[in-house]
């Protein structure tokens, strides 16, 4: 049983706030003050108003695997935090293999009687995409899959993704507002002439600029991840990064900068992936319906508690970010700040028909008009004629689940 420290929850709380680091992919905001004040008040009410209900014990053994195996696009960090929070008390942690196995619990802490395995990925496993982990080895049940990676793979590796805790892409490019005072968004970056870094081959910069949101020659996939460039020219580029992430780090921590940042999502851009949704191989789901239809739920009520409540289990993810020690900085400011800015900027939220963790078709079939075009022009192998159907199911979700 997963147990409640007042105390610990305490402490947390003061401590001030720090980097992390991410790669995947709301309106218009830039991170004041005010701003992340709004964020602590928005979290506060929200732990406030959701409590977990009593739950009702769910068994998932002899229905489930003796360990669901889910595979992560990242190091430990709290946009991961819906995982962890079903990671039960007496954990066990295999540093080298970046992966920590323990009791499957739903809410309240009730055991499954199944195992949890969550795998760290990026870095930690070379930057080797979920599906295609999922692909070499069997035993991962699940992993961190995007629509738009589910179309781009839809040929090859096909995916059906069964459940999004995150409703809109914390994917975001930002600029230095003191730089560019006239730019509101994304697209008026194009008129600005900034040069705009990112991680190469992301699929929303190949969609930006063929349809001329940003030009080809501002446009500079060599983005690192650190900070450095932006720090050394003064913010006269922009870059990607997280809504999740850089806007309160480079304000709070990053001493070498220490002032807000600007920022628009991509998906406000007009790129309407879901991220870090959780799917499978098609032969996985269609095998397991009596799984997931007890499994699924369990993760979007993790979601809803995780982000009532996120202490305890920022606890684990820092314990692990400890364990593994492959470089990945990590700490419970940033870990706090995360969370925060997810329920401000409403990407954690519900989606249109009152549901945490569906899909939207409409959206999906939307989104699947700009993205094949797009992918046909950098050679992608997708199933033709794709539709939302092929890659999203909201099959297994309970509908009564929604944050409040």
């Amino acid at each position: 049983m997963k147990k409640k420290a007042a105390a610990l929850i305490g402490v947390l709380s003061l401590v001030s706030l720090a980097a992390c680091g991410g790669d995947d992919e709301t309106t218009d905001t830039a991170a004041t003050e005010e701003t992340t004040a709004a964020t602590q008040d928005t979290t506060a009410a929200a732990t406030e108003e959701t409590t977990a209900p009593a739950a009702e014990p769910v068994s998932l053994a002899g229905v489930c695997p003796d360990t669901v195996t889910f595979q992560t696009d990242w190091n430990p960090e709290s946009e991961h935090g819906f995982l962890y929070q079903l990671v039960g008390d007496n954990y066990e942690v295999d540093a080298a293999g970046v992966r920590v196995t323990g009791p499957l619990v739903a809410s309240g802490g009730a055991d499954t009687g199944v195992k949890i395995q969550v795998r760290a990925g990026g870095p930690a496993v070379g930057f080797s995409s979920p599906t295609s982990l999922m692909y070499q080895d069997p035993d991962i049940f699940l992993g961190f899959v995007s629509t738009d990676g589910a179309v781009q793979d839809s040929g090859e590796f096909p995916t059906m993704t069964v459940v999004a805790p995150f409703n809109i892409n914390p994917q975001i490019i930002m600029w230095d507002p003191a730089t560019y005072p006239d730019v509101k968004a994304i697209a008026d970056l194009k008129a600005a002439k900034a040069k705009v870094r990112y991680f190469g081959g992301a699929a929303y910069m190949e969609y930006f600029t063929a349809n001329g949101i940003l030009d080809k020659g501002q446009v500079d996939g060599t983005y690192d991840g650190t900070p450095a460039n932006f720090v050394a020219d003064g913010g006269k580029a922009a870059q990607q990064g997280f809504a999740t992430s850089e806007p309160y780090y480079y304000e709070k921590v990053l001493t070498d900068w220490a002032k807000p940042v600007a920022y628009q999502t991509v998906h406000d851009a007009g790129w309407t992936t879901y991220a870090q949704s959780l799917g499978g191989k098609p032969e996985t789901i269609e095998k397991n319906g009596d799984c997931l239809k007890l499994l699924v739920p369990i993760i979007q009520q993790a979601q809803v508690d995780y982000v009532a409540d996120p202490a305890e289990t920022n606890t684990l993810i820092l314990d692990l970010v400890k364990q593994y020690n492959n470089g990945w900085l990590y700490d419970a400011g940033q870990a706090a700040a995360a969370v925060e800015l997810a329920v401000a900027n409403k990407l954690i939220a519900n989606s249109p028909d009152g549901t945490l963790g569906s899909f939207d078709l409409t959206r999906v079939e939307d989104f699947i008009k700009i993205a094949v075009p797009t992918y046909e022009k950098i050679g992608a192998k997708m199933k033709e004629g794709i539709t939302a159907a092929d890659i999203v199911t909201n099959e297994f979700i309970d509908p009564s689940i929604a944050l409040p």
